[in-house]
């Protein structure tokens, strides 16, 4: 790789580096004022992600003394170790602070970024889009202009309802609106290149400094993740979760989330059949989180909100690099 000389100098300026400083410590201030603990979670684990779309960083820790070797991940959310302190009877919580995902670098992306996460007890996720909202009051000009389901914004530019729809169907949409070459799809491939590429670039807004926002709730059950799968007021069963945009940029992921040990052993094992059969790297996942979730977890809603995206929003910039004082490529 050629190296410039001058590619020693930061890729952010300092009066972004300031609102960024600014931005991290009002983030704290909302959470200390609601008496939400900080917490510290582990960077490195022995169990990865099963997200069929992320990989994980690999490392190797050698015991000093010895010729054994284990192969150890750094963390691509605080999640799962934060549910462990939950289920072991921690208050309300958050994480803010440095996550991994290797292969993604560029543009919106770094392979290391800064994610907010926190989990509020006994709520459900329509409250959590409350508490989002504020926190972003309380630290940038923002205002919420809507909420709407998955199925309220397919029909309005489709026509269609994404949960009853036929597979037949959403590619015939997906041929018209997106690439008529597309074959072969499974059934979430279809329903996200719909969302992706004809209805996310519309939602929110971001014009003279004001960040407006916008939820989409209650998805398919099949994308529910680790959120709870519930049955909406027309009797459809739905994963409780949400996503907040702003200017057809996802900030924030958020649940209503799973309690069921059971339930969440299962979806890891078939995450790993996907990734398997998507030919990526199949990794551990993280037994003692379903353990602690069998023992038994307590209502509540968690949410992960990216800090650089914001960031990038605030400064009306698509460069990932313009608000990092280094990004990778000067790392």
């Amino acid at each position: 790789m050629a190296v410039e000389h001058d590619d020693w100098k930061p890729s952010a300026s300092f009066s972004e580096l300031r609102r960024r400083g600014e931005l991290l410590r009002g983030i704290r201030e909302y959470f200390h004022a609601e008496q939400v603990l900080e917490v510290e979670t582990p960077m490195l684990s022995c169990a990865a992600t099963v997200d069929p779309h992320i990989d994980s960083f690999s490392a190797e820790f050698c015991p000093v003394g010895t010729s054994a070797r284990q192969t150890v991940y750094l963390h691509t959310s605080p999640e799962f170790p934060m549910k462990r302190l939950l289920a072991a009877g921690s208050e309300d919580i958050y994480y803010l602070g440095r996550v991994f995902r290797n292969g993604e670098a560029g543009g919106r992306h770094n392979p290391e970024f800064t994610m907010l996460e926190w989990y509020r007890l006994g709520i459900d996720h329509h409250a959590l889009m409350d508490d989002v909202s504020a926190l972003l009051a309380s630290v940038t000009p923002f205002r919420e202009v809507g909420r709407y389901s998955y199925q309220q914004l397919f029909e309005q530019h489709f026509e269609i309802n994404p949960h009853t729809a036929s597979d037949q169907a959403l590619e015939k949409l997906v041929h018209e609106k997106v690439d008529a070459s597309l074959q072969g799809l499974a059934r979430n491939d279809w329903l996200d290149l719909l969302f992706s590429t004809v209805i996310e670039p519309e939602l929110g807004g971001c014009e003279n400094g004001q960040l407006e926002g916008v939820y989409v709730y209650d998805f398919p059950a099949s994308m529910s993740a680790l959120s709870r799968i519930m049955t909406d007021q027309a009797g459809q069963q739905v994963a409780a979760r949400f996503e907040l945009f702003i200017n057809g940029v996802e900030l924030a992921n958020g649940y209503h989330e799973l309690a069921d040990g059971e339930e969440q052993d299962a979806r890891f094992c078939n995450d790993q059949e996907e990734r398997k059969s998507l030919g990526r790297p199949v990794y551990p996942y993280d037994q003692r989180m379903v353990n602690a979730l069998k023992e038994g977890f307590p209502d509540c809603a968690g949410v992960a909100m990216g800090i650089d995206r914001l960031h990038m929003l605030m400064a009306e910039t698509r460069q990932i690099a313009d608000v990092l004082a280094f990004d990778f490529h000067r790392a």
